[in-house]
């Protein structure tokens, strides 16, 4: 065989192999979507009786993607400080992608006068790389707060499917509960993902006595509309406000616009798909809006800015939100 064919003979069989791959993938994308809707149509839960309220929410961005002030590391990943009332909740950890030590997070954390012991719980919204530490920690289905081991012992993590850590308690959350009074986790909303694949996700919601529910969510991949439709199925409370992701990469990284969306991979997320979102969530009246910068592209923030005006906040890492 001469080396002409044998380069044929190659390339020709790799061929195969990636339309196999690629036939595979989308057959479970195909079936994946299938089942996320079967989920969603069957979780109907009824109103939550007394869940409480707080008097004052704080959210408080350690890692993303903009910063409040240069002595601060911003990445594109989400980890929220969320103080409601007594109570401490670090919401994600951030992406760390060099695995450095001190991460990010940790440098932030020093800067900002947050220390480890004043968390009370750690709350996880989906296993992605940019919110539970690194690409290492996603296939190995834990959690990392830094380069190197930090223990948790003590400390317990919310986390939407099964998920390890050395030392943290470790609870999987498999439906809406109250992690603590006025704060409830809405339970896992799955999507599925043509790329990254199966993806539980869940968002908090707080009960700010007399304004309504805030809504904090990772990534929004279970859509703006679910995550409202669950928080009204739950609350007999208006919706107060939503911060955090809300994956709308409407512009910029094509990568970023094809992996981690609930379409194929060859139909992006559009202008419109946006403006369908805003329309949903402005019949609501919200009156705080803050986007996450780490997943929506600029456009996308500025078509919210504008939407909500006075009522939208911009999301910097450094820059606390304050519901009282």
């Amino acid at each position: 065989m001469d080396v002409p064919t044998t380069i044929l003979t190659l390339l020709g069989g790799l061929a195969l192999l990636l339309a196999a791959v690629a036939a595979a993938m989308s057959i479970r994308f195909h079936l994946g979507r299938g089942r996320a809707d079967r989920v969603w149509s069957a979780a109907r839960y009824d109103t939550l009786q007394d869940v409480g309220a707080v008097r004052r929410l704080s959210i408080l961005p350690l890692i993303d993607s903009k910063t409040a002030q240069d002595d601060l590391a911003g990445e594109p990943g989400v980890a929220y400080l969320v103080r409601a009332d007594d109570t401490t909740i670090l919401f994600d950890v951030g992406l760390n992608r060099h695995g450095e030590h001190p991460s990010p997070l940790l440098r932030n954390m020093q800067a900002l006068g947050v220390t480890l012991e004043e968390i009370d719980f750690f709350v996880f919204s989906h296993l992605h790389l940019d919110h539970v530490g690194g690409i290492k920690q996603q296939r190995q289905r834990t959690f990392a707060l830094s380069g190197e081991p930090t223990s948790l012992a003590g400390k317990t993590a919310l986390v939407p499917t099964p998920m390890t850590h050395p030392t943290a308690q470790v609870e999987v959350v498999e439906g809406p509960s109250v992690i603590t009074p006025g704060v409830v986790s809405l339970g896992p909303i799955p999507r599925q993902l043509f790329f990254m694949g199966w993806t539980p996700e869940q968002s908090l919601a707080v009960n700010v006595d007399g304004k309504g529910i805030v809504l904090i969510s990772g990534c929004g991949h279970s859509t703006l509309q679910r995550i409202i439709s669950r928080a009204e199925m739950l609350f007999d409370e208006p919706i107060y406000g939503i911060v955090g992701g809300l994956h709308y990469p409407v512009s910029g990284s094509r990568r970023q616009r094809a992996v981690a969306t609930g379409k194929w991979p060859w139909i992006p997320i559009t202008r419109e798909d946006v403006q369908t979102s805003i329309a949903d969530l402005h019949r609501r009246r919200p009156r705080l809006v803050s986007l996450s910068p780490h997943d929506s592209c600029d456009w996308t923030l500025e078509a919210f800015r504008e939407a909500f005006g006075e009522s939208y906040q911009e999301l910097l890492v450094g820059r606390e939100i304050v519901i009282d």
